[in-house]
């Protein structure tokens, strides 16, 4: 899974751009670009890569992303089969961080705003957003110039002031990808997530890196804030919940899918880092989604 670079900047005179994409899928490709990206889930799911993150997205879903952090909207497999009619649809907004000037968001009345984008630098998920919100953003693509400037300043100091929201990415991942002067962090995670679910191992990321493997160790270490095996079972846990949630699988196949080797080590990995069982965890979901669905009423 190669990095790309991929130029969103904004086109027709406008400070930033607001579009509706609409394709039989999204965009298979692991990316980044320096505006900041605000998408609303309109039609379709799959499974939303964002930095070391692994989360699954539906309709309605809202993530606000940080400038040059890698992501990729991944479809579920039925949408990319032959003659299928399915169609994956979303509101996409791209903009910098100083869109409207090098000091606007440094005033005492936008400070708040400011704020909502130092902590999109780690992706952010809104959760239980009601559906007048979701409607604002979506209207957006239909404004232009100084109503679509003030209805997007709106729609943003709604979200700064939103509580229930999900940090994506771990800091050690964003730190490591700040930090980094070559492509060795870059051919590492394109290696993590093309074998996190087979076997994979530090010494075979060691030579990725041209590294031996003790100061491979190190070096992850010292980049990531954690150890290569941690972070392996991070992201395999972040796959084991995204299967979970999407109840396709047993917690049985969903052990091995996700690349553990026996139910007891699932078990117990899964629970170090989400601090329940998967059964547990299953359970919290359905009654959170119960609960996030009364919501959309509102």
């Amino acid at each position: 899974m190669k990095l790309h670079f991929l130029d969103r900047s904004s086109l027709n005179n406008s400070s930033f751009s607001a579009r509706v994409n609409e394709y039989p899928n999204f965009l298979k490709v692991w990316h980044y670009h320096p505006e900041m990206e605000l998408v609303v889930i309109l039609k379709s799911q799959g499974t939303c890569f964002v930095g070391d993150s692994i989360e699954k997205f539906k309709p309605k879903d809202i993530v606000l992303i940080g400038k040059n952090l890698p992501h990729m909207w991944q479809n579920d497999p039925e949408y990319f089969k032959e003659g299928s009619q399915l169609k994956a649809k979303a509101v996409s907004v791209h903009f910098k961080k100083d869109f409207l000037g090098s000091y606007f968001f440094e005033t005492p009345e936008m400070i708040h705003l400011l704020e909502l984008f130092e902590r999109a630098k780690f992706g952010l998920k809104f959760l239980k957003v009601p559906n007048r919100l979701i409607n604002e953003i979506t209207k957006l693509p239909e404004l232009d110039g100084f109503n679509k400037t003030i209805a997007f300043l709106n729609v943003l100091n709604k979200l700064a002031k939103h509580k229930n929201t999900q940090k994506l990415t771990s800091h050690g991942f964003v730190n490591s990808f700040r930090l980094t002067k070559s492509k060795v962090q870059d051919k590492v995670q394109a290696y993590i997530f093309n074998n996190f679910n087979k076997d994979i191992n530090l010494e075979e990321a060691a030579k990725i890196a041209s590294m031996n493997a003790s100061a491979f160790s190190r070096y992850f270490k010292r980049v990531n804030r954690k150890t290569f095996s941690r972070y392996v079972t991070e992201i395999r846990v972040g796959y084991a919940c995204k299967l979970l949630i999407e109840s396709k699988f047993n917690i049985a196949a969903v052990c091995f899918e996700s690349g553990f080797k026996n139910i007891s080590n699932f078990n117990r990995q899964f629970k170090v880092i989400m601090n329940c069982t998967p059964s547990e965890f299953l359970k919290n979901y359905k009654s959170e989604a119960s609960e996030e669905e009364k919501s959309y009423s509102v």
